[in-house]
């Protein structure tokens, strides 16, 4: 073992344009950190969850050193150690082999706020906004640059680069700038000289990503090989980022995410994961980030979707993806969690740990090798040995790197606390550690420059043994720009090596030479990762000359390599219709594609990324019969699309879902696209849904509907009763079968389905529709315990998806002991945000409530109340205002009416039936329809008044009378569902005077969203 202390010095500059001093970390009190009393006193009887400090001093750092075990053929060096370095969260080497560090002393709170709002994950939403680097009060974090300046492998040489940061995580440099990650911003200094000092202020390029969880920020940056800048977004931070070209790019965390300096687009990579920190490139331009669950971390494709902590962390940004895929499955023991590592391909280290992974367990203090094979289009990861461990618990690794001379970096955190979720700031803001694990015999790398080297000579450092050699020639060529490079990397190119054309065929893009020429060749190659970016930096460019999209194509039908037929669909997203159609189909055809979970996924993500703009062209594929042999058509395609038809809503979503089922050439057919109707309309009316699509839904209901133990089930039955329970509960029977016998027993009356019924609608494994009928079917039973697990389940398996959500808020709303099971969620765990519940559904609780749901209420929605009339009439001269103030988007003013009306009010042929038609209104008077819309309750159509309806039971309903007799009445809530009561079960039934239309509909909309939704109200031809 070797034991090499560097000695304690530090040449500490504070710089022009570096930040304004230096600001010593410190612990803050409850009051530093609450805005409010409410919040101080929650922060005070929170129970922390996890490893919380012990109270512990750390070890000295030759203790530490002599704790760690590694294997014989290696040697391991204590670099850097406090006070030099505090609470390092990232490293990386510049051009000239320097280590930079990113200091995150100011973790967890930032200066210059205090917490308004706090839930029980410890997210904060904070009392003001935070100011860019530079501006605004200065906080402890800093980034600091160590050199080796005499060769003897230590760090003998200091510079603080900059000072005065407020919650930063991330640095590198290029393209003339040093890019400093300070969340909510992405800013650059200039450096024009690249000696990493800024030479002026800071200039804001990203602004948006999250801050209620400074332990998961946007983090890690890292150039990618077609001279993009990577970063990962953690799982409990919500990002809307805007640049000077790309506004409002919304997530709720859990991402990939990449922006490219020159065309300033902001984009998401790809998107799900783990608690998302670290970005890692291989050797063959791959993406990787680790994962805070059980496996190795996440393999991110171009445009991928990925496994998230639905309830915790929110959905995808789209509603079409209709699947996910998984994180690298382990072979080995099962511990959480290595959330950073790299694939080692730096040359120097013995050859038994080339191409393995080195990957980081902050929470049990060891360094996992572990083995990477191919299974089918991504990796399973084998476990070999710990590369490193120790019996010291302040160990807490936390960023990894290879470094120029082949050795493996690793910064440690160094606190005994380990766990985030605790609002008290007991972190130990005064250690640190930085590692060495080396090739025992080797020596520290000669000095070097490469902003210094010729083209030539960067372009033979594209052949060198180090990946990170390799990766810095990219950046700087990169930088450079320079079309004289092109001739020297063309030949490279062609050389006949394939990682070395691959290389090559970097530079030429980063160069400006990525040419249709040199695109047909690269798609062409023998190595199929050169066809994979030949396919992947076409897809960039948005466009595909018609010899490239041609050859595509016929790619797209003959390619083998998987990860090369991921790439084809993940490209198609991103080109035109015209050009993409033909590729996605190709890709049906071809029997690889089948055989693979991810590519059958990538495929149907390219094909809906088309959806509307290519819709002819996607129905005319049902009137070819090989469509319909092919197993990604039938299995993959046709279900998914016709499902997305269906959520979609809109006319011509609905008819072309119509034409599908009309196509189906056979029963068999058919019933695989029924199903996807009905997962489509989750819980829709028929009623919202063109004459053409709700008689082809009646017939084939009758074909393929019911289930053979209905009769049975209504004639309640026991054996009946029995077997249908079986099937309901039998995740691999038939959706439509399962969902009928599920609806069935809310007709009935059978305690036992109960516990059947709750399992499967707090499922999120389950079919949404089956998961809705379940739902429906509770609301007819009493038990106590019902409200209990739904709102157990709520937060993690139901709030993701809007259908469950309402459905879930409904049978809430349904009984008072249910309604205070989510209200602990929301007033006593905080587990639930109040802004999650619609005011509506805050008044269906009042209104079916008992004294503690509306003392709850009283003190959690203060403001849920009718609106004033001098707030109604502020809001009429808001939008009045708002009217007159600009030109209107017909086509996105149908969208704002489908989101906001469409569910309740039918316009044209196409809308819902539990409000009046708006069709015959006069629309042509604004004042009329503006009052109507702002107060609702000004004038309720006959027909649309607002009951509530206490059953004997206890049971309350919510809607609007729609048949009445001596001995039935029936009611339609806000959904459209429909309920018959027999008289006998109604104890009370009272008018609100109250119109079933929320009031403040318009409050979210901006003006010129207003204008939109005007626009297409007035429409005189509807």
């Amino acid at each position: 073992m070797t034991n090499r202390l560097t000695p304690y010095l530090c040449l500490l500059l504070c710089l022009p344009g570096c930040g304004d001093g230096r600001v010593e970390p410190h612990n803050k009190s409850f009051d530093d950190i609450a805005a409010n009393e409410a919040v101080k006193a929650y922060m005070q009887s929170f129970e922390g969850i996890g490893i919380m400090s012990d109270g512990s001093a750390p070890p000295a750092p030759n203790s530490t050193l002599a704790s760690f075990e590694f294997p014989d053929d290696l040697a391991m060096d204590l670099l850097l150690a406090e006070p030099r370095v505090n609470q390092p969260v990232e490293i990386n080497f510049d051009h000239r082999g320097r280590l930079w560090v990113v200091q995150y002393n100011q973790y967890p709170y930032p200066e210059g706020v205090r917490v308004n709002e706090i839930d029980n994950h410890s997210r904060v939403i904070y009392d003001n906004k935070l100011a860019p680097p530079g501006e605004g009060p200065a906080g402890a974090d800093k980034i600091t640059v160590f050199e080796d300046t005499n060769g003897d492998g230590a760090y003998d040489k200091a510079i603080d680069a900059v000072t005065g940061l407020n919650i930063t995580t991330g640095v590198t440099l290029g393209r003339g700038k040093l890019w400093v990650l300070s969340p909510p911003y992405l800013v650059a200094y200039p450096d024009p000289d690249g000696d990493g000092i800024p030479d002026g202020k800071p200039v804001v390029h990203l602004e948006g990503f999250g801050l209620e969880d400074t332990h998961a920020l946007a983090n890690s940056l890292r150039w990618g090989p077609d001279g993009w800048l990577y970063g990962a977004q953690g799982s409990t931070a919500i990002a809307t980022v805007s640049s000077e070209k790309s506004k409002n790019v919304h997530f709720k965390g859990q991402a990939i995410w990449r922006y490219h300096p020159e065309t300033k687009i902001f984009e998401i990579f790809g998107e799900g994961g783990g608690n998302t920190f670290d970005t890692e490139f291989d050797a063959k331009g791959r993406m990787y980030s680790g994962d805070n669950g059980t496996t190795r971390g996440f393999y991110y494709k171009q445009g991928g979707y990925y496994r998230k902590n639905w309830g915790k962390h929110g959905a995808l940004t789209n509603p079409y993806a209709f699947g996910y895929l998984p994180g690298l499955k382990v072979v080995g023991k099962q511990m959480r969690f290595t959330h950073a590592w790299i694939k080692y391909e730096g040359g120097s280290l013995p050859e038994r740990y080339n191409q393995r992974l080195f990957a980081l367990n902050p929470l049990h203090n060891f360094v996992q090798l572990s083995r990477m094979d191919t299974k089918g289009s991504t990796f399973i990861c084998t476990d070999e040995d710990k590369v490193l461990k120790t019996t010291d618990k302040w160990f807490r690794p936390v960023d990894i790197k290879a470094g120029p001379d082949g050795a493996v970096y690793i910064a440690d955190w160094s606190d005994s606390r380990m766990s985030h979720v605790n609002p008290i700031d007991n972190w130990h803001k005064n250690s640190g550690r930085i590692y060495r694990l080396r090739n025992k015999d080797q020596g520290p790398p000669p000095a070097f420059d490469l902003s210094k080297l010729s083209n030539d000579e960067l372009a033979e450092l594209l052949t060198d043994e180090n990946k990170w050699f390799r990766q810095q020639a990219l950046r700087i060529i990169g930088d450079r720009k320079d079309p004289a490079a092109l001739p020297k990397l063309t030949d490279l190119f062609r050389s006949g090596n394939p990682q070395t054309a691959l290389e090559a065929l970097w530079a030429i893009h980063l160069s400006g030479g990525f040419s249709e020429a040199i695109a047909l060749e690269a798609i062409a190659h023998p190595d199929p990762f050169v066809r994979l970016w030949g396919v992947r930096l076409t897809g960039d460019r948005g466009e595909a000359a018609q010899a490239v999209a041609a050859a595509l194509a016929r790619m797209a039908a003959a390619e083998t390599d998987l990860e090369v037929i991921g790439q084809l669909a993940s490209s198609a997203k991103r080109l035109p219709t015209a050009a993409a159609l033909p590729v996605v189909e190709a890709l049906c055809g071809n029997e690889r594609t089948a055989t693979d979970p991810e590519t059958r996924l990538f495929t149907w993500w390219a094909t809906e990324a088309h959806a509307e703009s290519g819709r002819e062209e996607l129905l005319a594929w049902l009137g070819e019969p090989e469509t319909w042999a092919r197993e990604m058509m039938t299995e993959v395609i046709l279900p998914r699309l016709i499902q997305r038809y269906v959520m979609a809503g809109g006319r011509r979503n609905q008819l072309a879902a119509a034409n599908m089922l009309a196509a189906a050439p056979t029963d068999e057919d058919a019933r695989l696209l029924y199903v996807g109707v009905q997962e489509g309309l989750r819980g829709q009316d028929l009623a919202l849904l063109p004459a053409a699509l709700t008689e082809q839904l009646r017939a084939y209901q009758d074909r393929f509907g019911g289930g053979k133990l209905l009769v049975g089930l209504r004639r309640n039955e026991e054996a009946a009763v029995t077997a249908a329970l079986a099937v309901i509960a039998d995740a691999g029977a038939d959706p439509l079968e399962r969902k009928a016998y599920a609806t069935a027993f809310g007709e009935l009356d059978r305690p036992e389905s109960v516990a059947v019924l709750t399992k499967i609608a707090g499922d999120g494994k389950q079919p949404v529709a089956v998961r809705l009928a379940c739902f429906g079917a509770l609301t007819h039973y009493g038990d106590s315990t019902i409200g209990q697990d739904i709102a157990k389940a709520y937060a993690y398996h139901i709030r993701a998806e809007p259908a469950l959500r309402a459905a879930a808020f409904r049978l809430f709303a349904s009984r008072p002991e249910w309604t205070l099971a989510f209200l602990e969620l929301v007033h006593v765990k905080q587990s639930v945000k109040p802004a999650e519940v619609p005011p509506e559904i805050v008044r269906q609780f009042k209104l079916g409530g008992n004294d503690e749901v509306n003392r709850i209420i009283g003190e959690v929605w203060p403001e849920v109340t009718i609106a004033s009339s001098a707030e109604k009439a502020e809001t009429v001269l808001r939008v009045k205002n708002a009217l007159a103030g600009g030109t209107a988007d017909l086509s996105r003013g149908g969208g704002i009416y489908a989101r906001s009306c469409g569910g309740c009010h039918k316009l044209g042929e196409a809308g819902g039936n539990t409000g009046p038609d708006l069709t015959g209104y006069d629309r042509s008077n604004l004042n009329y329809l503006v009052l109507n819309i702002v107060d609702p309750s000004a004038d309720v159509r006959e027909g649309y008044v607002n009951y509530v309806i206490e059953k004997a039971d206890g049971q309350s309903l919510f809607g609007t009378i729609i048949d009445r007799t001596d001995a039935l009445v029936t009611l339609r809530n806000q959904d459209g569902e429909e309920t018959t009561l027999a008289r006998a079960e109604i104890k009370n039934m009272e008018a609100l005077g109250v119109s079933l239309m929320p009031e403040r509909i318009l409050d979210p909309l901006t003006d010129q969203e207003i204008r939109d939704l005007f626009a297409y109200l007035q429409q005189p031809q509807i």
